[in-house]
């Protein structure tokens, strides 16, 4: 069976809540039914007929043909065993609390994507905001689970309190990556900037590029990592960059010991 496609019609004139279009959500609704749901987030009413043109299909897969930075929310929520496929860019909180399940945007996404995400694989073509990954104001902890790759650049705060899963940034990160990271992995392929590792705890960032991290971080020597080269295998399918990267000889730094943190950055030898 085909997917189920949202196609949007023109550029939203208001910011669209997208957590109710999701696969879990659409099914045993019919197209009348969808199209009568309300995305808009003003006073003024938005269905999803007003937007989108609705082709039924395979509600485990949704394809969303067009894109904008107007597309909130997206995936929210996500169910292990669900696909959704983005032709085009988002906007913000990408995949927000998905506990599995894919999401693949071809282009850029907005602002705290994968926030409170638990489980899943998000694939972002292009750049992503800031506050990849980052708890929303009020909460503890950022994304606890599952992978991000973005294929281009992302901005302030990636990884911010991120607490376990996987982030790879094929392009350059904004000030302050890793800030606060309490566990989990980042690994950045492109130029990083700020307090890189700030009051990490036990986060692993592993950084193409060196650089000087501060009097917190203690340079703990080159090695050849066991555990880095088994890693480096995993990630074959997700990006072949960050797999030549683990499988080379590292230079680690530990800390961040301004919070007595257990974590560190590895950078090639």
């Amino acid at each position: 069976m085909k997917p189920f496609l949202f196609a949007l019609r023109q550029e939203p004139s208001q910011r669209l809540d997208l957590s109710r279009l999701t696969p879990d959500r659409l099914v045993g609704r019919t197209q009348k039914e969808i199209e009568a749901i309300d995305i808009g987030t003003t006073k003024v009413d938005a269905k999803v007929a007003d937007l989108f043109k609705v082709r039924v299909g395979d509600p485990r897969v949704l394809h969303f043909e067009g894109g904008s930075e107007r597309l909130d929310l997206l995936g929210a929520k996500l169910l292990p065993g669900f696909t959704i496929h983005v032709e085009g860019d988002v906007g913000a909180q990408l995949g927000r609390g998905a506990q599995g399940g894919t999401i693949t945007v071809a282009g850029d996404a907005g602002a705290f994507a994968a926030s409170g995400m638990t489980g899943g694989h998000i694939d972002i073509g292009g750049d992503c905001g800031d506050f990849l990954g980052a708890p929303l104001a009020g909460e503890i902890a950022g994304m606890a689970g599952g992978r991000v790759v973005v294929g281009g650049n992302v901005g302030q705060r990636a990884g911010d309190r991120l607490r376990r899963g996987i982030i790879i940034i094929e392009g350059d990160a904004g000030a302050d990556l890793g800030a606060r990271a309490i566990a989990g992995t980042i690994i950045a392929l492109g130029a990083a900037t700020g307090r890189i590792g700030y009051l990490n705890k036990r986060a692993s960032l592993v950084l193409a590029q060196g650089g000087d991290f501060g009097p917190t971080y203690v340079d703990c020597g080159a090695h050849h990592f066991t555990f880095a080269r088994l890693f480096s295998r995993a990630l074959g399918e997700d990006s072949r960059r960050a797999s030549r990267l683990l499988s080379q000889k590292l230079r680690r730094f530990a800390g961040d010991t301004a919070v007595l943190g257990k974590g560190e950055i590895l950078t090639p030898a």
